[in-house]
C-alpha cells in the first residue's frame, strides 16, 4: 500500500517534469528564432557595406557562375553538402538547425527590403558597416547557440572543426575556414573585393574578441538532436 502511494505521489511529478522540459523547448526555439534575428541583421549590415561578398556569398556566385544554377540554388546546394560534411563529422543535427535553414535568409530578406538608407557608396562608412555587422553575427550566433539545440550547417561545420582544433581559439578557426571558402570561390570566378578580405579575416577576429568579453565557447554548449527533443515533445 505505501509503494502503490508512493508511485502516485510520483506521478504528477513526472508529468510536471514533462510539462516544463515542453515548455523549455519552446522557449528555447524562440530564443533559436530571436538570435537568428540578430544574425540576419549583421548579415544586412555587411550587405549594405557594399564593399565586396562574404567568402560563403563568394562561393555560392562562383558556384552559379559555373553551372546552369541560380544563386539561390547554389548557396542551397552548398547548405546540403556542408551538412552532409557536419553528418562526417558527426555533429548533431537539431531543431536548431532546421530552424536556421527556413528563418535566416528570410530575415536577411526582411531587412534588405525594409532598409529606408540609399545604397552606401563610401568605403569607410562601408568597412564600419561591416565591422558592425559582425558583431551582430557574433551576437546572434551566441543568443541561438546557447539555446542548445544544433547549429545551422556552417556554424556546425565550425564547431566541429573547432572541436579537432581545441587549441586553436575559435575565432582563428573561422579565420581559416572562410579563407578556404574564399579560395574554392576565387577559383570559380566569384566576385572579391576589398569587403571580402576584410570578411575573411574581420568576422574571426571579431567573434573572438566578442566571445571572450562575453565568456562565451560555442565547444562547450551540449546541444540535443532531433532525436532527442522530439522524444520529449512526445
Amino acid at each position: 500500500m505505501i509503494s502503490k502511494q508512493i508511485q502516485a505521489a510520483k506521478k504528477p511529478r513526472t508529468h510536471d517534469t514533462k510539462r516544463e522540459q515542453r515548455r523549455t523547448i519552446f522557449r528555447q526555439w524562440l530564443r533559436i528564432a530571436w538570435g537568428l534575428l540578430v544574425f540576419a541583421f549583421g548579415v544586412h549590415l555587411t550587405i549594405y557595406a557594399n564593399i565586396g561578398l562574404a567568402p560563403w556569398d563568394c562561393l555560392g556566385m562562383g558556384v552559379a557562375r559555373q553551372t546552369p544554377l541560380n544563386y539561390g540554388l547554389a548557396m542551397t546546394i552548398i547548405a546540403v553538402m556542408v551538412l552532409i560534411v557536419d553528418l562526417l563529422l558527426k555533429e548533431r543535427i537539431g531543431y536548431g538547425t532546421i530552424i536556421d535553414a527556413l528563418l535566416t535568409g528570410n530575415f536577411v530578406q526582411m531587412f534588405n527590403t525594409l532598409n529606408p538608407l540609399p545604397d552606401n557608396q563610401s568605403l569607410w562608412l562601408g568597412g564600419a558597416a561591416m565591422l558592425i555587422g559582425f558583431v551582430f553575427m557574433a551576437l546572434g550566433m551566441y543568443v541561438y547557440m546557447k539555446a542548445g539545440q544544433c547549429c545551422g550547417p556552417r556554424d556546425a561545420l565550425l564547431v566541429g572543426l573547432g572541436k579537432r582544433m581545441p587549441n586553436v581559439p575559435i575565432g582563428a578557426v573561422q579565420i581559416g575556414l572562410w579563407s578556404v571558402v574564399l579560395l574554392v570561390g576565387w577559383l570559380l570566378g566569384g566576385p572579391v573585393g576589398i569587403g571580402t578580405l576584410i570578411g575573411t579575416v574581420g568576422a574571426g577576429a571579431v567573434m573572438q574578441i566578442v566571445y571572450h568579453w562575453i565568456r562565451f565557447e560555442p565547444r562547450n554548449v551540449t546541444h540535443k538532436d532531433v532525436v532527442e527533443v522530439t522524444r520529449i515533445l512526445r
